[in-house]
């Protein structure tokens, strides 16, 4: 007997197997593995609706429950310090993070519903009463002042500050933020690649003198893998990696 539920109402694969546990009213640490990929399984075969970018989402965790599942059915492997592992143990380890982070999604969306409820008046003190400053006379302030208490006061003003200063951070430098271009970043790096044909891995990083320009490179360099406009080739392990244009190469 299957399921019968609908795409939209699962934000992906985790989503649905916390719906199927729920549902069952199982233990998430003890994973009934074989109803549950059964029932992950019926869903999938309902599927109406083919869209292949979400669809893959959920074949993936499908060949994963299938895996745990083939691993359930042999004897377990034995660690270094010689207790069975559960092939169920990654799994229930990511189940419990995106339960984590779905219901701190809640709480925040609450509060948001909350400060919408609130209200804000703007100050309406009369002009008078803002420009109204009291009068100030230094005759009674400088009453009974005298020199060595004046000096008294700034010894221990001194003090105060003094015992603000934190005897650890204060020897820190300063904090600069670099501000690194994404964009003209990756239009260097693909024009250089353009014009070379073909390029070693570390030459995009020759003139990198930050480590943040070092980061931005190295995600250009896989966002343009990652939508087809080059081609990463290494031959062995440790070997150099060549990057070459998707048009020349063609």
């Amino acid at each position: 007997m299957g399921i019968s539920v609908k795409l939209e109402a699962f934000e992906g694969p985790l989503d649905l197997l916390l719906h199927l546990i729920d549902k069952n009213k199982v233990n998430i640490y003890d994973i009934p593995i074989v109803e549950i990929t059964r029932q992950y399984m019926e869903y999938i075969g309902e599927m109406k609706r083919r869209d292949l970018n979400v669809m893959s989402e959920f074949l993936v965790m499908a060949a994963t429950l299938l895996d745990i599942k083939s691993k359930m059915l042999i004897p377990k492997e034995v660690n270094e310090e010689g207790e069975e592992e559960d092939p169920r143990q990654e799994l229930v380890e990511k189940l419990l993070e995106y339960k984590l982070y779905k219901y701190m999604s809640y709480e925040l969306r609450e509060r948001q519903q909350d400060a919408s409820l609130a209200m804000y008046k703007p100050p309406t003190v009369p002009e008078e009463v803002l420009a109204y400053r009291p009068e100030v006379r230094v005759e009674e302030l400088l009453e009974g002042m005298t020199l060595a208490r004046m000096h008294g006061i700034f010894k221990e003003v001194m003090r105060r500050q003094k015992d603000r200063i934190d005897p650890v951070r204060s020897s820190f430098g300063t904090l600069e933020k670099e501000e690194v271009d994404m964009d003209a970043t990756w239009e260097r790096t693909e024009r250089y690649i353009q014009e070379h044909g073909t390029c070693s891995f570390w030459e995009l990083f020759e003139r990198k003198h930050t480590k943040m320009q070092v980061v931005v490179t190295f995600l250009v360099i896989l966002e343009l893998m990652k939508t087809g406009r080059i081609k990463i080739v290494q031959e062995g392990t440790f070997a150099e990696i060549y990057i070459t244009a998707a048009e020349k190469e063609e």
